[in-house]
């Protein structure tokens, strides 16, 4: 059994939907990041960055996992599935899941601070961090008018970046004219598993999630 901790965020929308995907069992414990709770000793000792998601694999000798890439790589190739067994295939897939982890997720990340939760606007930054994103969004668009997915099967690559480029409506940024990226995210979106795994945990409403934020941020 993974013991999964997260709370409803795109990074860790991202390990619940690999582990609904997948189909392996799992006990949800959901952590109000509001509370403070992922900066406490019994969280540390699971992660010691203090930061959501992070699993124990009761069945791996209660092995503790951290950061949401990192625990995508470990459950598909514990699971055998999402990822290619082949060489280049495994790459191809590596090298789009490091594209959100060091792309998309940070700049869309910035992109909801400075336009959602910092105290006071910044346009420069605001719009750095929209236009920054936008050409992310533009660069998965143009691969994916060539591939049904980022690496040929539907794998985890998919999945992280979906879990990013599906709250481009927080920050504001338009997708006009990126058909190609807007027929993925529908396939993606219409995936029973994937609508089990943005379930776990649900959104809270955008009042709270701003509220939450601020205090995470102060």
């Amino acid at each position: 059994m993974i013991e999964l901790y997260t709370a409803a965020t795109p990074n860790g929308y991202k390990v619940s939907i690999t582990l609904e995907e997948l189909g392996l069992p799992y006990n949800l414990h959901a952590i109000d990041l509001s509370s403070g709770a992922q900066k406490e000793p019994w969280f540390l000792a699971i992660n010691p960055n203090g930061r959501i998601p992070a699993i124990v694999d009761k069945e791996n000798d209660s092995f503790a996992g951290f950061g949401s890439g990192a625990i995508m790589l470990y459950l598909a190739e514990r699971a055998g599935k999402l990822i290619h067994s082949d060489e280049k295939g495994r790459s191809l897939v590596i090298q789009w899941l490091m594209f959100q982890m060091g792309g998309l997720g940070p700049m869309m990340g910035q992109a909801n601070v400075f336009t959602r939760y910092f105290p006071e606007q910044i346009p420069a930054a605001i719009e750095r961090y929209r236009r920054e994103s936008r050409r992310l969004l533009e660069v998965l668009d143009g691969r994916l008018a060539t591939h049904e997915y980022l690496a040929g099967d539907y794998s985890i690559a998919d999945i992280a970046n979906f879990a990013w480029a599906r709250i481009l409506d927080w920050p504001e940024i338009s997708i006009d004219g990126l058909d190609h990226l807007k027929r993925w995210m529908d396939a993606i979106a219409a995936r029973p598993a994937v609508e089990r795994g943005l379930q776990a945990p649900p959104r809270a409403d955008a009042e709270k999630i701003v509220e939450g934020a601020r205090k995470i941020l102060a």
